[in-house]
């Protein structure tokens, strides 16, 4: 026998034990990977600058909240937060480009309750429900009723009185046809029995000259921008329409106190991930974006437009899916389209 065979002979034992300890050490491998890889994820995120993708142009409440937001997540993140302002169709160009892109936290959105609610009015190229990781709700924007400073009327329970007298008589002007204002007066008439007259206008700050003339005698509208109308006596807010009252504007009691009972109709902005995004990303994304809200800076930015809120990714998800639900079963009822 030669040298050479005697060697395969002495090594095959040792070949066959090798195969099962190599085996053995992939196994083990991969199960360390399956339990650490998120912290690794976590960690090495993020290496280069974030996207924050806005529905909406420069300017304006949602803008400012992203402006003020990414200023200091990347003190937080030590990486650059880039807004990207991709207005337009109801912010479905922005809705559809954060749910194709890449779902390695690098493309966020700060997204509103126009999500779930034009693709029951348009024909929509993805799926609010399932086409997007919830990271956490910003903040909660609830609408202020207001009316012309000459209707006869100084509560909602007045004002629900009023119309109910002369149906069909009354104006509610809003921002346009299938936006978030409109489909809170909407659901205000459903739940109040009273036959308003929807005048569409486009966008929120048209509104207020005809409003303030008594053209039109009823509006919801942003508080933000009424605010100064209503400090100057142009105009008379009746109520707010969240479940709770604002604590930037405590006296104005809500709908659900003045008799709507169950009202309420509250825009909202949140920031959303491609589906997909590994969980330990959006764990660390929801972690500062909500420490990143607690500053005083973003706090009182925030305060502007509503209520903080800072949910956990399971909470905002679940609001979705409820704001879905809510908005896509008035929409069919009443056939309401978009502008």
């Amino acid at each position: 026998m030669t040298l050479k065979r005697t060697r395969q002979l002495q090594l095959l034992p040792r070949c066959r034990y090798a195969g099962r300890i190599g085996r053995a050490c992939a196994a083990l491998l991969a199960l360390y990977t399956a339990l650490h890889c998120p912290a690794v994820i976590a960690q090495a995120y993020p290496s280069k600058p974030i996207r924050l993708i806005v529905g909406v142009a420069p300017g304006g409440g949602v803008d400012g909240v992203a402006r003020t937001l990414a200023n200091r997540l990347q003190e937080r993140l030590a990486q650059n937060v880039l807004v990207d302002n991709r207005a337009g169709a109801g912010s479905s160009i922005a809705h559809e480009l954060t749910a194709r892109a890449t779902p390695d936290g690098y493309t966020l959105m700060l997204a509103t309750a126009t999500l779930v609610i034009y693709p029951f009015m348009t024909q929509a190229s993805f799926d609010p429900l399932a086409d997007f990781a919830a990271v956490t709700q910003v903040v909660t924007v609830p609408l202020v009723l207001v009316i012309n400073a000459g209707v006869p009327a100084r509560s909602a329970a007045e004002l629900i009185a009023w119309a109910k007298s002369k149906p069909g008589s009354l104006n509610f002007a809003t921002s346009g046809s299938g936006s978030f204002p409109h489909l809170a007066g909407e659901l205000f008439k459903t739940m109040s029995g009273t036959d308003l007259v929807h005048v569409p206008y486009k966008g929120n700050a048209a509104i207020y000259p005809d409003l303030i003339a008594g053209q039109t005698q009823v509006g919801f509208t942003a508080i933000s921008s009424a605010m100064p109308h209503i400090k100057s006596g142009k105009l008379r807010a009746l109520a707010v329409t969240s479940r709770v009252r604002l604590r930037s504007a405590p006296e104005l009691p809500t709908l659900d106190e003045a008799g709507v009972r169950g009202y309420d109709a509250s825009q909202w902005y949140g920031v959303l991930a491609p589906a997909k995004t590994p969980a330990a990303i959006i764990d660390r994304l929801q972690r500062e974006i909500v420490a990143a809200l607690q500053q005083p800076d973003v706090l009182a930015r925030v305060a502007l437009e509503g209520e903080p809120i800072g949910s956990s990714a399971e909470q905002f998800a679940r609001h979705i899916r409820d704001e879905h639900a809510k908005w896509g079963k008035l929409i069919r009822q009443l056939g309401i389209r978009g502008g």
